[in-house]
């Protein structure tokens, strides 16, 4: 048996049992690999996938249990090779982040900025999705971290750095009516409007629905998208009220739109960076989680990755006054 064999395995089983693909995704020759795959079931002794004629049907419950460990012996290759580059402090590398939309175009310029000017050489990946699409990343083994906020029962495997906490906003034409509002906004005043907001989690009750729920309202939500800059336009548009996260605000919106403050009427949400515990966290790794979060410094990352559950990683930053992020001068409109 070798890595090699392994690679192979695991690159069958994530393009779909498509030998084709697989050949595609490792630059290698598909009749390569089939051979490969070959030599290895019979090293085994076991089908490790039902056949269809040529192609490969469905993988066999011995097979989804060497795939399983064989995931955990090539990440344990790359746990030696980081080691052994950080030993030999190799300022090279690769760093590859799932995050959301919302953390990927208002928070994280400013960190990969930085972290560029520190470490020229170390390429960085950036994967966008949904909570669903990081989760899978995760579970592929192709990123280093998550970066995401909320539904954390999506990455049980993950240890959970909190790094912010975030409030949404409510966003207007200057010409609405909510605009000119003197009072305290309401969930019963946002009810009386079509509304646009992010797209609901597919898992788990969402939290915009269920403060309203809690109120025996209905929203009328006409429109969802994951892009606070797509919300932002279908509000200029006058499809509706538009619900953001705070950080989303910027200060060219101030030009046509008025943001009012919704502090209260919804959870409060906390975004965290999140790595397999089995990861060796390189020097760079380490210092991309400060710059995001400066709370999570090097020496206590280090420790975090020497315990061995997350509620001893919870008491230990429990102290931890988080900030909370907003957005263009953390201003808002007259009902703030």
């Amino acid at each position: 048996m070798t890595l090699q064999q392994l690679r192979y395995l695991l690159g069958i089983a994530d393009s779909n049992l498509n030998i084709t693909a697989a050949a595609e995704r490792l630059h290698t020759s598909q009749p390569g690999i089939s051979k490969q795959l070959k030599l290895l079931e019979q090293e085994l002794g076991i089908q490790l996938f039902t056949r269809k004629g040529k192609s490969l049907a469905a993988i066999t419950p011995a097979g989804h249990e060497v795939i399983a460990r064989a995931r955990r012996i090539m990440r344990e290759t790359e746990n030696i090779r980081s080691l052994a580059s950080d030993l030999s402090s190799e300022q090279e590398g690769t760093l590859s982040i799932a995050t959301t939309h919302t953390q990927a175009r208002y928070v994280l310029p400013e960190v990969v900025q930085a972290f560029r000017a520190r470490y020229p050489k170390v390429n960085l990946e950036l994967h966008q999705g949904t909570s669903e699409q990081i989760a899978e990343l995760v579970a592929s083994n192709s990123v280093d971290f998550a970066i995401a906020t909320g539904a954390y029962d999506l990455f049980p495997d993950l240890v959970l750095l909190p790094c912010y906490h975030w409030e949404r906003i409510v966003v207007v034409p200057k010409a609405h009516s909510l605009a000119a509002k003197k009072d305290k906004l309401t969930l019963k005043d946002l009810s009386a409007f079509p509304l646009v907001t992010y797209v609901f989690s597919l898992t788990g009750e969402s939290s915009f629905k269920k403060a309203f729920n809690e109120k025996s309202l209905d929203p009328d939500v006409v429109f969802t998208a994951r892009d606070a800059d797509i919300i932002k336009t279908y509000v200029r548009m006058g499809m509706g009220v538009g619900v953001v996260a705070a950080m989303a605000w910027e200060c060219s919106d101030k030009e046509d739109l008025v943001a009012l403050d919704a502090h209260g009427l919804f959870p409060q949400s906390t975004t965290w960076i999140g790595f397999r515990r089995d990861t060796v966290l390189r020097g760079y790794m380490l210092e991309f989680a400060e710059l995001l979060a400066p709370h999570l410094s090097v020496d206590i990352t280090r420790k975090i990755g020497d315990l061995e559950t997350q509620a001893e990683v919870d008491a230990l930053l429990a102290p931890i006054v988080l900030p909370v992020r907003g957005g263009c001068n953390e201003e808002f409109g007259s009902a703030a």
